[in-house]
């Protein structure tokens, strides 16, 4: 039996090593998403806040006469 060893030569470019790029875009678009997601839980937090204190106002104001003026 017979062994061949294969050279596969190495075809020299000139262009730039674009090695690195899909990581780096794939980072970026992680950290897009991470902003996106904290200003979302920000508003979200911030209406739910503000609608449970609308909602506790409304739930005393349930049985009390009408001359309360907070109701």
């Amino acid at each position: 039996m017979t062994v061949v060893k294969t050279h596969y030569h190495r075809r020299q470019s000139t262009a730039p090593d674009d090695r690195g790029e899909g990581v780096i875009s794939a980072a970026i678009a992680v950290l897009i998403m991470a902003f996106l997601g904290v200003g979302m839980w920000v508003a979200f937090n911030a209406t739910f806040q503000h609608t449970a204190k609308n909602v506790n106002n409304q739930v005393n104001c349930i049985g009390q006469t009408t001359s309360s003026s907070s109701c």
